[in-house]
């Protein structure tokens, strides 16, 4: 192999790291869009859990219709 053969393998080589690279940043800001999105929805579902009202008892400790 010359060296201007193993340059060239060597610059293709870079080419695909670099545009390997830059597939992974775009998928971790996805998942970093994602992750924030989920967390804000998390927050909701949870606000929407707390009891409301002067009421202590949660839905475990409170007592089944029939007595």
């Amino acid at each position: 192999m010359t060296e201007s053969e193993r340059l060239t393998r060597l610059e293709e080589r870079y080419a695909h790291l670099q545009k390997h690279v830059a597939a992974q940043d775009k998928a971790m800001l996805e998942l970093t869009d994602e992750v924030a999105r989920l967390r804000k929805e998390l927050a909701v579902v949870r606000a929407h859990q707390q009891p409301s009202g002067g009421s202590s008892e949660t839905a475990d400790d409170e007592r089944p219709p029939h007595y």
